[in-house]
């Protein structure tokens, strides 16, 4: 097992990965998705925690891998630390954010000493972990993987696509503003290289839900995701609204029991859900 020290849940440095990096065994899992963003700050790991969570209260067995190195928020989203990580036989054991439901999650920030700690590292380190995900991590039978990418086109998620056997498909997620639907285009063309299938585009931050009355104010008038689907063939999953509630849900790390929870935005988000269960194959 290359060196992440995870026993001790102290990451060092990985060793560089050989041109001929082992190949993956994702026979056991049936499905996997990737959650993207052209750029940060959107909200790619709120939708990524959001998909796993609604996906497993319906039944199924998830897992998440969040591989944004150095801003890994999953973690935090659904109230987990390092204590919740174990390991059995230099195996990872994902961290379970509800016992009573069949997700598990492996993130970095479940192996840094606290949260102020940095990840300094190049980019064939961050290779190295990434793959180590894959491979030293005990993921068992999955229905869904679901794979939290880092924001941007480079060479993180460029290398996580190359590194995956099967892609059921990619779901992008931006805001409603020109200044991101910009890195929006670049994502669906990223992905037309590729030629990774696209799910759908996932606009968050859409409008905001009143605390006050409810109904839902509109904060952009930009149609820019409108014509971004249009021209790419691509279809808009869900719009969802900023709710004060969902934020207090979010910060005390209670995805589990938002996406429980009827609302604006989890009526929303059942098409996100719905789409990815369809795109999905059953054996």
């Amino acid at each position: 097992m290359t060196e992440l020290n995870v026993v001790n849940k102290t990451p060092q440095k990985p060793n560089q990965p050989s041109k001929a990096a082992p190949a993956i065994d994702m026979s056991r899992i049936k499905n996997v998705f990737v959650v993207m963003s052209g750029k940060g700050g959107v909200g790619k790991s709120t939708v990524a925690c959001a998909l796993a969570a609604g996906l497993a209260i319906r039944g199924n067995h998830v897992g998440l891998m969040d591989c944004d190195m150095h801003g890994p928020s999953v973690p935090a989203i659904f109230g987990i630390t390092s204590g919740d990580l174990q390991v059995v036989d230099e195996k990872m054991i994902p961290a379970k954010p509800e016992p009573n439901l069949n997700l598990g999650v492996i993130s970095i920030g479940l192996l840094l000493p606290d949260d102020d700690t940095p990840v300094i590292w190049r980019g064939p380190a961050k290779a190295g972990a990434i793959q180590q995900f894959f491979t030293d991590v005990e993921w068992g039978d999955l229905d869904y993987l679901i794979i939290d990418l880092p924001p941007g086109t480079g060479d993180e998620p460029l290398g996580i696509m190359q590194l995956l056997p099967k892609n059921n498909g990619a779901i992008i997620v931006t805001i409603p503003q020109d200044i991101a639907l910009t890195s929006v285009r670049k994502s669906l063309t990223f992905l037309q290289k590729l030629d990774v299938p696209l799910t759908g585009i996932v606009s968050n931050m859409d409008g905001l839900i009143c605390p006050h009355c409810d109904e839902k104010i509109e904060l952009y008038s930009s149609g820019g995701i409108d014509k971004a689907a249009a021209d790419f063939g691509a279809s808009i999953l869900a719009r969802l609204p900023m709710d004060p509630e969902f934020s207090k849900a979010q910060e005390n790390g209670k995805m589990v029991e938002w996406m429980m929870k009827e609302s604006a935005w989890t009526q929303s988000f059942q098409n996100v859900l719905e789409t990815v269960e369809k795109n999905s194959s059953k054996q």
